[in-house]
């Protein structure tokens, strides 16, 4: 076998085995402290976004939890065409925050750094916080108020500010259950003294 051979072989197994970091979820969604006990990365780097934009740990995982479960790669479903032909995704949201294209290249270009990477929980947290800060700043609604900072970053602040979600009940009632869980979340690192 040539080297130029083997060389390729062996790039293309390493390359196979070590690619890419954990993306999959944490075994119990519903514990936060077993979630940052699995993956203690994740706790660092939400407090540093609680440091730098004030968005409590707490209502970061409850975001966190709807927009990707946790899972760094999340991507949206594709949409098909009568039933069976992939037409792209129904979004180019990507990631643990699942930023769209657009939102991430403006945070890129503001207070992130050139090279952040939305599958990277350091930079999908501190995008989250710089999200929230600015609706704080910009609509009024509290760095703690998990159900109202969730409706802006979902249908974004100009259309939270047009209040699009009030024709959207499925989405009133999602925000409803990340308040819940932002709540559930909150408990929970308080007893395991992680909050």
């Amino acid at each position: 076998m040539s080297r130029l051979l083997r060389a390729t072989v062996l790039t293309i197994l390493v390359a196979s085995c070590g690619g890419g970091g954990n993306y999959s979820a944490p075994r119990n969604l519903d514990d936060a402290c077993g979630i940052l006990k699995q993956r203690p990365t994740f706790l660092k780097a939400m407090r540093k976004s609680e440091k730098r934009w004030g968005v409590p740990v707490h209502v970061q995982m409850a975001t966190i939890y709807q927009e990707s479960k946790f899972i760094g790669n999340a991507r949206t479903p594709f949409k098909y065409v009568l039933g069976v032909i992939p037409m792209g995704r129904q979004s180019s949201a990507y990631g643990y925050s699942q930023a769209l294209d657009a939102t991430w290249k403006e945070y890129k270009n503001g207070p992130g750094r050139a090279g952040a990477k939305r599958d990277d929980i350091g930079d999908a947290t501190d995008f989250m916080g710089w999200y929230m800060a600015q609706s704080n700043e910009r609509l009024g609604i509290a760095k703690t108020d998990a159900r109202n900072q969730y409706l802006a970053y979902h249908d974004g602040r100009t259309g939270y500010a047009r209040g699009t979600y009030k024709s959207k009940p499925w989405l009133v009632r999602i925000a409803g259950e990340i308040d819940q869980r932002s709540d559930t979340y909150r408990s929970q690192l308080q007893a395991c003294g992680k909050s």
